[in-house]
């Protein structure tokens, strides 16, 4: 790589880019309260989930030079309870020939033995484009060294393609272990590899592919064990499934295989991407996902920055084999006035004056046999003039919950729906963050993610009913402040 192309993409320079722009992106009213972002510019995927020495470091896709997409970097924030966050200097950038053009694509991050390494695919983008896979190393957990010998996996095995991206890395005894993303002959590929010390590295087999509903390339591979199972979450590409899985089945690292059970889509929102897990000192697996798609309008491109990550979500196998994603314990930290309402029957729609926010987490239980609305929920971020809001809401007869976001402001439209379990009672636990709305339903069992972009006075709360009544068994909001 030439001298200029390595200044042109020096950490020292995206810092730069970072402390002149970062004081007026802040001023954005869409930008999120209790949510991981950019200080400015554009990210994607989260890469390199980790505790390490007590702090919980995520670390993600970023071009902090443009609002768009642009040569990768990564991204790094570290926090000790996951809600709020401190942003630490840039950990890579593309300064090598193996990333020209392309950069730092996604990937992961271990302890090994106090050593915080990153395992990252260099994506080089020139005329015959290719992505091999390298280690980067630090001691203080802020100032990286890219490896001498990078890269430490140059080429993709035959079972793979040039699409050969995102290495997730985990330990099981005495060996280490990588997962990465590819594609062959139409199928989504889990490749699996093995290694004793991260540097040489040996290919054992495909660990999983796609069937006829599982899409053609699978990015951000990552599998972990829950329960007395094994889970693989991944993002596919064109696939029934949707844009991100998890699949149930069982691991052999005998045979290096992981055999399928129960799989489904991971989050039902528009705004859902490329998750990955991490395992705390409390034994709990916690994911988090890019809360943004790729082709979605981002209206906040026009204010020098574009992208979020999810709220954590812990993972919990149930009984039925499904996975719940939970919001962790630790949001409730954030909570500040509350409001609680109780055996409420609401036969029209009813303005909440008391509570205008744009930061609120929400509990709502409908009593569904004193229920005979066809339609009922909850509208968030409601302007005066009743030109915006975001609906969240039930649908009786189709027994669906649905996020609709066709008034929720700057032509960002569309309406997200997942099945809901319809037996007595329904539950929502909704987090709103400025610009961001997550919902949790069916004890974590379906979650809806959505990026929304009102006015910043549209801040009512309303209770909405349709051809009939409904009647909230509890519903308690609280305001959030980080």
């Amino acid at each position: 790589m030439k001298q200029e192309q390595k200044e042109k993409y020096s950490i020292e320079r995206a810092m730069d880019e970072i402390n002149i722009k970062s004081p007026e992106v802040a001023k954005d009213h869409h930008r999120l309260e209790y949510h991981v972002m950019g200080p400015t510019g554009w990210i994607n995927d989260p890469n390199g989930l980790i505790q390490y020495k007590g702090e919980y470091h995520v670390f993600f896709q970023y071009y902090p030079f443009k609002s768009s997409w642009g040569p990768m970097h990564w991204g790094h924030v570290k926090s000790k309870d996951l809600v709020r966050w401190e942003h630490l200097p840039v950990a890579l950038a593309p300064t090598e020939d193996y990333e020209e053009n392309g950069g730092c694509f996604s990937g992961s991050a271990v302890d090994n033995n106090g050593e915080l390494t990153l395992i990252f695919t260099g994506h080089n983008d020139n005329k015959n484009p290719k992505e091999v896979q390298c280690i980067a190393t630090s001691t203080d957990g802020i100032t990286f060294q890219k490896y001498e010998g990078n890269p430490v996996i140059p080429h993709p095995p035959v079972d793979g393609s040039p699409d050969f991206r995102d290495p997730k890395v985990w330990k099981n005894e005495d060996k280490w272990y990588m997962v990465v993303g590819s594609a062959k002959e139409n199928k989504g590929k889990a490749l699996l590899y093995r290694s004793d010390d991260l540097r040489e590295w040996e290919y054992v087999n495909v660990l999983a592919e796609s069937d006829q509903d599982q899409g053609n390339m699978w990015e951000c591979p990552d599998i972990f064990p829950l329960g007395e199972k094994h889970v693989l979450i991944a993002s596919p590409m064109e696939a029934k499934v949707g844009r991100t899985m998890y699949v149930v089945g069982d691991m052999n690292y005998e045979t290096g295989k992981f055999t399928q059970g129960y799989y489904q889509k991971m989050d039902f929102g528009h705004d859902f991407y490329a998750p990955q897990s991490l395992l705390d000192d409390k034994g709990r697996r916690i994911v988090i996902g890019w809360m943004d798609i790729w082709g979605a309008k981002m209206p906040t491109q026009e204010k020098g920055w574009a992208g979020a990550m999810t709220i954590p979500r812990e993972c919990k196998l149930l009984e039925d084999g499904k996975v719940a994603f939970l919001p962790v314990e630790e949001l409730k930290t954030l909570r500040g006035a509350h409001w609680n309402y109780s055996d409420l029957v609401v036969k029209e729609n009813q303005l909440l004056n008391e509570v205008r926010n744009d930061k609120l987490e929400l509990k709502v239980i409908f009593d569904l046999e004193k229920t005979t609305a066809s339609t009922f929920g909850v509208k968030l971020r409601c302007s005066e003039d009743g030109t915006e809001e975001t609906v969240i809401g039930i649908n009786a007869e189709t027994k669906t919950v649905y996020v609709d976001r066709d008034r929720s402001g700057n032509e960002v439209t569309g309406i997200s729906r997942a099945e809901v379990n319809y037996d007595g009672t329904v539950s929502l636990h909704i987090f709103l963050d400025c610009s961001s709305v997550e919902v949790f339903t069916d004890e974590g069992r379906t979650v809806l993610s959505d990026r929304i972009y009102p006015k910043e006075d549209s801040l009512g709360v309303e209770l909405f009913v349709s051809e009939g009544q409904v009647t909230f068994t509890s519903l308690d909001i609280w305001e959030l402040k980080a």
